[in-house]
């Protein structure tokens, strides 16, 4: 499977939306907790730093995104933050390592020192996995940091890479 990323355009966002939406509902790995209708999607997505798209020619649609944007402001605005999400039926496929890829690049470019992740659930194995592969570091453990579906807590592991 040939994986390619791009930068997002209005005529993805409906597909972005079903992807991320889909994470949202599951509730083991965003914070957020409200799923995004077609208007809130469509400014969600167009207020974000960057955005890009994973889509492979053997495979009809998009098969993943992450949006990109500052996570602070002024003498930390130098940091950002990125979400991924990959559709259900190509995880394991190397869609996230190739979103992880181009993020860090599209950072860099606009002019990003650091990326952070802020809330890693401590069992989203999958994820801490290929960040630490692609020489992320965690920076310990948050207790109870992440409130899942069932109510009870998950601890949550930031990381990081200078890039």
């Amino acid at each position: 499977m040939t994986v390619s990323v791009r930068g997002y355009t209005g005529s993805d966002t409906e597909a972005m939306r079903d992807i991320w939406n889909k994470v949202v509902k599951a509730g083991s790995a965003f914070p957020q907790e409200n799923i995004l209708d077609e208007k809130a999607a469509k400014d969600f997505f167009a207020q974000q730093s960057y955005c890009g798209v994973a889509e492979c020619v053997q495979i009809q649609g998009i098969l993943g995104l992450y949006v990109l944007h500052p996570n602070n402001v002024g003498r930390c605005g130098h940091i950002c933050n990125a979400s991924y999400a990959v559709r259900e039926d190509t995880r394991g496929q190397g869609v996230g390592e190739k979103l992880v890829k181009d993020c860090m690049t599209q950072a860099k470019r606009i002019g990003f020192r650091v990326l952070q992740f802020n809330a890693v659930v401590k069992t989203n194995y999958s994820a801490r996995h290929l960040y630490e592969k692609l020489g992320f570091i965690p920076l310990g453990t948050i207790p109870g940091g992440f409130r899942m579906p069932d109510g009870n807590y998950a601890d949550i592991i930031p990381y990081y890479t200078v890039l």
